[in-house]
């Protein structure tokens, strides 16, 4: 069939399909890489992109207390996905996270991509394990994004997580809007790019910024308390520190790809969430 195939059919995987209808999906739930080698015979993909993994329900203090599952999802199912693909000679692309790093970068551009991450919650570990053996693969990518943006409202999205919290943390983090996300992948995955990539924005954004410009463009009625993550934390409003920092995006322009300044795709973004809440009041 060749083409590209899609693993995971959660939030980002359907996004991708939605964008690239040329790609095809698989929903298959494996146990083994004898499974996954029995179906890439059947769809004989060129490349495969895994959006497969687990974040927790209703966010990541969920992983804490379900270890192994996430463990199985994040580390154990991307090795056997690529052991497959490379028995096969298939391009893998796998979705990474920057939430590996916490704290203050080694440089003052950000973390890079082969800096050795902190991980501090369980997700995060598992998502750094998963990187530690793939990120040096041949014929692999993985793609790290970082607090994703999207224009369509979502219980994933940013956007919708802060605006929906009565406080907010006064940090600055990279971020990563979905759009161009999704323009990454499809060129990882065409140009056959090897090794880790940061799919983050230029710029860093200020959380204060963001909501002010949420505020602008969005709803003119919201408001918000801004706070210390130590505060949130002395509440029992979350359980483990959150990776509040910056990323550096070093790699993709190897391979020609580039992402947009920072404030000129999160500002479209809020412009097509804005028309898509007007559109379907209920979302």
């Amino acid at each position: 069939m060749a083409g590209v195939l899609i693993i995971g059919n959660g939030w980002i995987g359907n996004r991708l399909l939605d964008k690239f209808p040329d790609m095809r999906m698989s929903t298959e739930i494996f146990e083994t890489t004898k499974q996954i080698g029995a179906m890439l015979e059947r769809e004989e993909p060129d490349a495969v992109i895994n959006c497969a993994g687990v974040t927790g329900s209703p966010n990541v203090d969920w992983c804490e207390t379900h270890q192994v599952e996430t463990a199985v999802g994040n580390a154990q199912f991307p090795v056997m996905l690529a052991q497959a693909c490379a028995e096969r000679g298939t391009h893998l692309t796998h979705l990474g996270s920057g939430c590996i790093f916490y704290g203050t970068p080694p440089q003052p551009e950000g973390w890079k991509e082969y800096d050795y991450a902190n991980p501090v919650a369980y997700y995060s570990k598992t998502k750094y394990a998963a990187d530690l053996v793939l990120g040096g693969m041949e014929n692999v990518a993985v793609v790290r994004l970082k607090l994703p943006i999207d224009r369509i409202p979502s219980k994933k999205n940013t956007v919708t997580k802060l605006a929906g919290y009565p406080k907010v943390v006064e940090v600055v983090n990279s971020v990563t809007v979905m759009d161009d996300l999704l323009d990454v992948f499809r060129a990882v995955a065409d140009k056959r790019a090897q090794g880790i990539f940061h799919a983050v924005h230029p710029e860093p954004l200020a959380w204060r910024d963001l909501m002010r410009w949420y505020e602008e463009i969005v709803d003119p009625s919201h408001t918000c308390e801004f706070v210390s993550e130590e505060s949130l934390m002395a509440q029992g409003a979350i359980q483990k520190q959150r990776s509040s920092t910056v990323l550096a995006n070093t790699r993709l322009a190897e391979f020609g790809i580039h992402m947009r300044p920072t404030e000129v795709a999160v500002k479209e973004a809020l412009v097509k969430y804005k028309l898509s809440l007007d559109a379907n009041p209920s979302s």
